[in-house]
């Protein structure tokens, strides 16, 4: 369901239910400024607009792909008061995009290790008999 289909605001409940995150999240996104702070009732509940719901999801996605609360807050700032920050949005994806080439060539080193580390290790289990420590843990220390 998207806030299109949606006329009436709200309760953080039924938001968070939609939106898959707990009212929790729904709070400190409110505290961050990823997510306006909502109008109360005259009982005290939030009553969220419908366009929220869209709101949430785009702060999720942008979470998943590597954008953290504070730069959203940054852009969507810009966004919310008119501007066009899509030049920024492009450069912090850019940026993150580095990042995880950088993670990958650091855990491709982590897979190379590991697999000389096991070829070591089945060799030295080999010589070992049952029941008799080989060592295999002490041997980081050395490696």
């Amino acid at each position: 369901m998207d806030s299109q289909d949606r006329l009436t605001p709200m309760r953080s409940g039924e938001l968070a239910q939609l939106s898959g995150v707990s009212t929790d999240t729904l709070r400190h996104y409110e505290r961050v400024g990823v997510l306006a702070k909502a109008p109360r009732t005259k009982g005290g509940y939030r009553q969220y607009p419908p366009s929220a719901l869209d709101r949430v999801r785009l702060v999720r996605r942008a979470i998943s792909v590597g954008f953290t609360l504070a730069e959203l807050a940054r852009v969507l700032r810009i966004r919310d008061k008119g501007g066009a920050p899509c030049r920024q949005v492009r450069d912090l994806a850019h940026s993150k995009l580095e990042e995880v080439e950088r993670r990958l060539e650091e855990l491709v080193l982590v897979r190379d290790h590991l697999q000389m580390l096991l070829k070591d290790w089945d060799e030295r289990l080999a010589r070992t008999a049952p029941g008799q420590r080989a060592g295999l843990l002490d041997l980081l220390v050395r490696s």
